[in-house]
């Protein structure tokens, strides 16, 4: 199978999807920040310098998941359905799970990607002041639906 984004003689090109029927797609990623339990109860009480974080990264991942063709190269803009972010504070840190939706001809995953990493850039921006040594820990596709390939869950 040849590569997608590359053209004949190598360059970068966008994948013409024209063709491609318009399906409904659904894609969920996962992002996890390792942080103190200390900062994760200060999390949790809303007692952090900024205020709010996990309003504030709910907010970022979806403005993200938006903006994800203007940050991304060669990713089609996409009309979005819908767009959550979610936080798990129950592990050693926080886990956040971003799903992106879509009527289109094209997957919805990096949209979903985008959103859980930037909320994740977010959380930590929002915590660096108590708690410097948090790390971003992974990004990963948990789960797709739609299209040709049909259904992806990561096992």
């Amino acid at each position: 199978m040849g590569l997608s984004h590359v053209d004949q003689k190598g360059a970068a090109r966008m994948v013409d999807v024209g063709d491609k029927p318009t399906t409904k797609r659904v894609a969920r990623a996962q992002a996890r920040v390792r942080l103190s339990q200390a900062t994760l109860e200060l999390i949790s009480q809303g007692g952090l310098p900024k205020g709010d974080a996990l309003a504030v990264a709910r907010v970022a991942g979806i403005m993200a998941a938006k903006r994800t063709p203007e940050l991304i190269p060669l990713c089609h803009p996409l009309p979005l359905d819908a767009v959550s972010v979610d936080f798990d504070l129950s592990g050693p840190g926080v886990t956040i799970e971003a799903t992106a939706s879509t009527h289109a001809p094209t997957g919805v995953e990096m949209e979903a990607l985008t959103a859980a990493a930037v909320s994740a850039l977010t959380l930590y921006d929002m915590i660096k002041a108590v708690e410097k040594g948090a790390s971003i820990e992974s990004v990963e596709l948990m789960e797709k639906s739609g299209g040709k390939s049909g259904h992806y869950q990561r096992t």
